[in-house]
């Protein structure tokens, strides 16, 4: 095994090593960047903000107060698209350039089962892959803590930190590499093998989006107040947009049927309709680790599936 571990450590330690520098890099900007708002916020410039989405405006001139948080939504993007770079560039040739240009053949006649030939070369890339990526989701952690869910930073439904933080970036990346590796095995050119690549981790990156804005998998929360009085602040809620007023037999109906401002106003008209109570729907900022949580295992449970076919389809594409 140490000889297939060593052969696959000489394959793969150009990607390893591009992975440490651009790793690097990062570290380096982010320290850089964070360094500024830390700066920022200790000016006593935004001391006066408070919590919640509402923009907070400079006492002079009535702007908007905001941290250059641009930089932080970069590397939130690089963590999204991390599982493609991963899975094109990495796993799509882990297994299909060997089948490609037959040196498996070559490697398999020295000794090696095809099990220790698969698994030397994808534990690598595994472990290699989770270390990148588990260090990247950290960097961005430590670089937007200052920030997050602020108005003048970034909140924690924005995609660039829902999709491009925690532990989902690990299982995406894991996702990527097992995705790459199998179609690598089961088309016949690398190229081939990384255009399939790309149009399946790209179309999985953005159908879990879209169940992130439909909030298929993670329903919102229901928040019910009377008319009289003025609803609790919105806060780090991510609103759904889904505002209403409900009726004594528990239908809910447009806000625009009684579209005035918390007041005496608003109750006579909720009274001559007959709605008992108004709501909105929203996703508290607890959700973000439910919505990590659920990402992760379906990421994570595809990675394994995937896996699992690559193993039992070596028996006859190798």
């Amino acid at each position: 095994m140490k000889g297939s571990l060593w052969l696959a450590w000489r394959q793969q330690r150009v990607a390893a090593g591009i992975g440490a520098a651009a790793l690097l890099l990062t570290a380096a900007i982010a320290a850089y960047y964070r360094s500024d708002m830390l700066d920022a916020l200790h000016s006593g410039l935004f001391d006066h903000c408070a919590t919640g989405p509402l923009y907070c405006t400079r006492s002079d001139t009535g702007l908007p107060l905001l941290l250059d948080v641009e930089p932080l939504k970069y590397l939130g993007a690089l963590n999204i698209v991390l599982p493609v770079v991963i899975g094109v560039f990495w796993g799509a040739p882990l297994l299909g350039r060997d089948r490609e240009l037959g040196t498996h053949r070559l490697v398999l006649a020295q000794g090696p089962s095809r099990g220790q030939w698969f698994a030397s070369r994808f534990a690598l890339a595994a472990v290699t892959t989770t270390a990148l990526s588990g260090l990247l989701a950290g960097v961005f952690a430590w670089w937007w803590r200052p920030a997050a869910d602020r108005s003048y930073g970034l909140f924690w439904y924005d995609t660039t930190a829902l999709s491009g933080s925690g532990p989902r970036v690990v299982a995406a990346a894991l996702f990527g590499l097992a995705a790459g590796t199998l179609l690598g095995l089961l088309a016949r050119r690398v190229l081939a093998a990384m255009g399939l690549t790309l149009l399946v981790t790209g179309t999985t990156a953005l159908l879990l989006e879209w169940t992130h804005w439909t909030r298929l998998l993670v329903p919102p929360h229901t928040y019910v107040s009377a008319g009289s009085t003025p609803k609790a602040p919105m806060g780090e809620k991510w609103s759904t947009g889904d505002y209403g007023l409900i009726t004594a037999s528990g239908r809910h109906d447009s806000v625009f049927n009684c579209a005035y401002p918390s007041g005496a106003r608003l109750k006579e008209c909720m009274t001559a309709h007959g709605y008992v109570a108004r709501f909105y729907e929203a996703n508290p900022a607890g959700d973000y680790w439910t919505f990590q949580w659920t990402d992760t295992a379906v990421l994570g449970g595809l990675a394994v599936l995937l896996t699992v076919v690559t193993v039992l389809l070596l028996r006859r594409r190798v």
